[in-house]
């Protein structure tokens, strides 16, 4: 991984994780931080050695949200592009084929709560905190929160955290499905590389179908999600991993799966 500016990059044992460094200004999301991410995430997409990323933010906010004092002066245009800046680096992470942990910190604002939502499970410290407050600021999400925070927590408490833009604790989040699971600050990491090396040692082409198959499926009416199941569970029985899973099952012993 190169170096950037607003990122650090570390991985090991098949395990990546991506930190955004911008702590004097709460690691907030300006358009200089927005394209780094997405020239990494378009490198993480071609390593091979990597099967599972984790997410998380330098200091005390995982993400406080996108660049105010950057947008304070945008007309309607600029909004837009922005917007799609964002939008559209966010649905790279979510696209990615291997699973993606966001390990939240801290503040998780706006568009850090967006990036949170575009990753498949979110694990958060004690202290975090999660919002969507744009209203107070006379917008709205700009990063797709107005489509995943439904999707996620279902519609009637989207609509209440967005409208009211209140703050929630991780204890809060964890209630309504937002948060996967509240550890302490110390564990936060730890916790995650337990969960990450736990998916790693699954048959990975498993795991990348199984994504597949939920995320087409929360996109597609039911007949065609199904279907799209029924495809990718055939596929598996191409591959070695589905032999050897099978077999070490069958044998009482551990699977040695290669990915192919």
């Amino acid at each position: 991984m190169k170096e950037f500016n607003n990122l650090k990059y570390s991985q090991e044992e098949g395990i990546g994780i991506l930190t955004i460094s911008r702590p004097k200004a709460l690691n907030a999301l300006n358009t200089e931080l927005l394209m780094e991410l997405h020239e990494a995430i378009d490198l993480i997409a071609k390593n091979e050695a990597l099967n599972v990323l984790i997410i998380t933010g330098e200091g005390k906010a995982f993400v406080a949200g996108a660049d105010i004092a950057q947008m304070k002066d945008f007309n309607s245009e600029a909004g837009r592009v922005f917007g799609e800046l964002g939008s559209s680096v966010f649905r790279k992470i979510e696209l990615l084929k291997i699973p993606v942990i966001a390990a939240v910190n801290g503040f998780a604002l706006g568009g850090g709560c967006e990036l949170a939502l575009c990753c498949d499970i979110r694990i958060a410290s004690e202290n975090a905190k999660f919002g969507q407050p744009e209203v107070g600021l006379g917008i709205t999400p700009g990063f797709s929160g107005c489509v995943r925070l439904p999707r996620v927590i279902g519609a009637a408490k989207a609509k209440e955290l967005i409208f009211t833009g209140d703050l929630i604790s991780a204890s809060e989040a964890e209630k309504i499905g937002l948060v996967n699971k509240t550890v302490s600050s110390e564990e936060l990491i730890s916790v995650a590389m337990t969960m990450a090396k736990k998916i790693a040692a699954r048959a990975q082409l498993a795991v990348r179908y199984s994504k597949m198959a939920i995320n087409r499926g929360l996109e597609s009416d039911t007949d065609t999600a199904i279907a799209f199941e029924n495809q990718v569970f055939g596929l598996c029985f191409a591959t070695e991993d589905q032999k050897e899973g099978m077999s070490a099952f069958v044998e009482k012993r551990d699977a040695n799966f290669k990915c192919r």
